[in-house]
C-alpha cells in the first residue's frame, strides 16, 4: 500500500527520536521553570550534559561484575530499538515486519529490567532501594499499558502502530466513543509514571526518600551514565509517541515530500501538546508517597479495564 514505510524511513524515524529526546526533556524543564516563575536552563542543556558525561572517565564499584559495564549500552540499544516501532512522519505499516506495540512495551520493560539489574549489581544501598521501588511500580504500569493498547487495537484489528494510525484515518476524532475517552484517560494517568515524573517520581532530585529511577543511576558515571541518560530521554519521547499514535493519529499516508513535511509537523505538535501536559502536571501536584502511588495508578487501571470491556461488549 502507498502508506508502507521503507526500512530506510524507519531507521530515519528511529534516529530522529533519539536526537530529539534530549530536546524534549529540555523543553519540559523550561516549561516547568516558566510555570514556577523561574528562568530555568536552556532547552539544549540536556545535550551539554550528555557531551560532558561522554568526555568523563568511568568509576566503577569494586563489587560490580564484568557485565555491569555493558548494561548501559544494552539499555540504550533496547530503548532505541523500541523507537523504531513508532511512526513519526508517515502512517502505515513498515515494509519489513519489525514488531508492534506489544514488542515496544517489551523492549521498554527489558530496558527497565536491565537498569534494575545494574543497580543491584553495584551493591549500593541507594541503587538497591531504587531498583526495588522501580520494580514495585512497574507491575502496576506495564499491564495497564497493554490493556490500553488492546482497547485501541480491537477497533483496528492490529497492534502495529503504523497500520493502526492508517486504519483510523483523518476522521478519527469523529469516530471517538466512550472506550476511546476512557483509554485516553488511562494513558494520561500512566504517562507521568512511565516517564518517571511527578506525582509518581521526581527526575530533578536525588533525595533517598523520593527517588525511584534516579536511585538506580547513582552508581553509573562517565559514558555509562551518558548512555543511561540518553536512554531515559529516548524512552520519554517513545512513550509520548506511543500515546500520540494510539489516540491522535494525525498525519498523511502519501509518500510525497509534502506529506513527509506535514507528517513531521503533526508529530512535533502532538509531542509538544503532551509535553505541556507533563509540565502542567508536574507544576500543579506534589509527589505522592510511595504507598499512595498504587491508589493513583489504580485510576488508570479502572479506566483501561472499562475501555477494554466496552470494546469487547
Amino acid at each position: 500500500m502507498s502508506g508502507d514505510r521503507t526500512l530506510l524511513l524507519v531507521l530515519f524515524e528511529m534516529i530522529l527520536l533519539v536526537l530529539l529526546g534530549p530536546l524534549l526533556t529540555g523543553i519540559i524543564q523550561k516549561l516547568k521553570a516558566r510555570l514556577q516563575s523561574r528562568q530555568g536552563a536552556g532547552v539544549i542543556q540536556p545535550y551539554y550534559d550528555l557531551i560532558k558525561l561522554l568526555n568523563k572517565g568511568t568509576v566503577q564499584a569494586d563489587t560490580a561484575s564484568g557485565f555491569y559495564r555493558s548494561i548501559p549500552v544494552l539499555v540504550l540499544v533496547a530503548t532505541v530499538a523500541a523507537g523504531a516501532l513508532i511512526p513519526v512522519v508517515r502512517a502505515g505499516p513498515p515494509a519489513f515486519p519489525l514488531g508492534d506495540a506489544l514488542m515496544l512495551l517489551g523492549l521498554l520493560s527489558l530496558a527497565r529490567f536491565l537498569t534494575a539489574v545494574s543497580a543491584l549489581d553495584a551493591g549500593g544501598a541507594f541503587g538497591g532501594m531504587g531498583a526495588s521501588r522501580e520494580m514495585t511500580i512497574a507491575p502496576l504500569v506495564e499491564p495497564v499499558l497493554m490493556m490500553v493498547v488492546f482497547s485501541v487495537a480491537l477497533s483496528a484489528g492490529t497492534t502495529e502502530l503504523g497500520a493502526l494510525e492508517a486504519h483510523r484515518g483523518s476522521s478519527w476524532i469523529l469516530s471517538w466513543n466512550a472506550a476511546d475517552f476512557l483509554g485516553l484517560a488511562a494513558m494520561l494517568v500512566l504517562l507521568p509514571a512511565e516517564t518517571g515524573r511527578i506525582p509518581v517520581d521526581n527526575p530533578d532530585t536525588h533525595l533517598e526518600l523520593t527517588m525511584l529511577h534516579e536511585g538506580m543511576l547513582l552508581e553509573h558515571s562517565g559514558p555509562g551514565l551518558g548512555c543511561m541518560m540518553l536512554a531515559s530521554h529516548t524512552r520519554q519521547i517513545v512513550t509520548l509517541g506511543l500515546a500520540a499514535a494510539l489516540f491522535f493519529p494525525i498525519g498523511p499516508v502519501d509518500t510525497g515530500a509534502t506529506g513527509f513535511l506535514l507528517g513531521a509537523g503533526a508529530f512535533v505538535v502532538k509531542i509538544l501538546v503532551l509535553a505541556v501536559y507533563l509540565a502542567l502536571v508536574e507544576s500543579s501536584y506534589a509527589k505522592l508517597r510511595l504507598f499512595q502511588v498504587p491508589q493513583y495508578l489504580g485510576i488508570g487501571f479502572v479506566c483501561a479495564l472499562m475501555a477494554l470491556a466496552l470494546r469487547i461488549l
